[in-house]
C-alpha cells in the first residue's frame, strides 16, 4: 500500500517553456556579405529590427518549423539551412520563458525579392558591418552564426549557395574574403580553388560589364559527391 505522505506531487508552471525559431539569413550582393532583418510591426518590439523567426507548432519539429518559416518569408523551398544551437537564457524574452533554436540560411540574392509579412512592417538587407541594435539576444545569435559560418566554409563548399549559378573566380574570392574577414592573394586563391577540381569552366564570359569580361564557372556538386566518396576533404 502506497504511503501518501511519502509521495509529493509538485505542480510548478514556471517550468513550462515556449519554443521559437530565429534564423540568420545570409546573402551576398556586389561583393558584400549581408543579413536579412525584419522590422516588427506590433507587440512589445514594435518598430525594432530582428532576425526572421516565429513559433514552433506543437505538431512539427524544429527543422520543419525553420523550413516553413523561411518558406513563408522567401517563397523558396530549397534553402540551404543549418541548425546552430538553442538559446535559452531565462530572461532573454521579457514576458515569459522562451527558448529559441537558432539557424542560419544561405540564399542566392537573385532568387527572390524581400517582402515583409505577418507581423513585420518591413524587411531589409543589412551589410554585415552595419547591423543595428537588434531585439532580445538576436545580436548574440548573429555573432554566433557568423563564427559558425566561418568554420563551415573552411570545411565544406557551402559558400556556393550564396553565389549566382554562374560566377567568376574573383566573385568567389570576394565571397571568401567577406566571410572570413581577410584579404587573399588572387593568384594563390585561383591556383588552390582550381586544383580542387570542383568547378566547371563554362564557354561563357561576363556580360554588360565596364571592365574586361572574366570567364564564368559553375560549382559541380556531382563531382564533389564523387570526390568525397573517395576520401576527398574540402579544406580551405
Amino acid at each position: 500500500m502506497i504511503n501518501k505522505e511519502s509521495v509529493k506531487i509538485v505542480e510548478d508552471t514556471s517550468v513550462m517553456d515556449a519554443f521559437s525559431i530565429d534564423c540568420v539569413v545570409f546573402g551576398f550582393d556586389n561583393g558584400i556579405l549581408e543579413v536579412l532583418l525584419v522590422q516588427h510591426g506590433e507587440g512589445i518590439s514594435e518598430g525594432k529590427w530582428a532576425l526572421p523567426g516565429g513559433w514552433i507548432k506543437k505538431t512539427e519539429s524544429a527543422d520543419n518549423a525553420a523550413h516553413r518559416l523561411l518558406g513563408e518569408l522567401t517563397g523558396l523551398d530549397n534553402i540551404y539551412l543549418e541548425q546552430l544551437k538553442a538559446f535559452g537564457e531565462p530572461d532573454r524574452f521579457p514576458l515569459r520563458r522562451v527558448i529559441t533554436i537558432g539557424y542560419y540560411a544561405l540564399l542566392k540574392r537573385e532568387d527572390f525579392n524581400v517582402k515583409a509579412g505577418f507581423t513585420a512592417s518591413d524587411a531589409k538587407w543589412y551589410k554585415i558591418n552595419d547591423i543595428p541594435n537588434l531585439i532580445y539576444d538576436h545580436n548574440e545569435i548573429l555573432a554566433f552564426s557568423i563564427k559558425q559560418l566561418r568554420n563551415r566554409v573552411r570545411q565544406a563548399p557551402v559558400g556556393f549557395n550564396l553565389l549566382p549559378e554562374k560566377f567568376t573566380l574573383l566573385q568567389l574570392m570576394h565571397l571568401y574574403e567577406e566571410i572570413l574577414g581577410i584579404e587573399m592573394d588572387k593568384s594563390n586563391f585561383r591556383r588552390k580553388i582550381l586544383h580542387m577540381k570542383l568547378l566547371l569552366a563554362l564557354n561563357e564570359k561576363q556580360q554588360d560589364v565596364s571592365h574586361r569580361a572574366a570567364k564564368l564557372y559553375k560549382f559541380d556538386s556531382k563531382i564533389y559527391e564523387k570526390l568525397t566518396q573517395k576520401g576527398f576533404n574540402f579544406e580551405f
